[in-house]
């Protein structure tokens, strides 16, 4: 049902908790399932030193959370915008069509936390 690197975010996944002086920290709900993630980030130099998620919510959104905090260090702030659901979906192998919630809560995350970063 689940593809092997979505089990292996669910099963480890990476940065999880929260970062106390983020640059910007976001929560961000689906109205449909229910699931919650808050995202968190550092900013140095205009690129994401470090990220961290907590998500309340199914497998495939704490595999995306996962994926997403590992995809943005690094990562310049323009660099961030041009990140897409399907993108975090392809990544991960993909999701059953009854996950797709889980790329976009992720990918709206994102994007929430640029609009408060810029």
């Amino acid at each position: 049902m689940y593809s092997d690197k979505v089990l292996d975010h669910f099963h480890h996944p990476r940065n999880v908790g929260e970062i106390e002086n983020a640059t910007s920290a976001v929560e961000v709900t689906n109205p449909v399932c229910g699931d919650v993630i808050g995202l968190w980030a550092l900013v140095q130099d205009g690129r994401v030193a470090e990220a961290k998620f907590k998500v309340a919510g199914c497998v495939p959104a704490v595999a995306c959370g996962s994926w997403l905090t590992e995809w943005m260090r690094g990562k310049l702030l323009a660099e961030l915008a041009e990140l897409t659901a399907d993108q975090i979906e392809a990544a991960l192998d993909g999701l059953p069509s009854a996950s797709h919630h889980a790329s976009a809560l992720a990918a709206d995350a994102l994007r929430h936390l640029l609009e408060k970063l810029l």
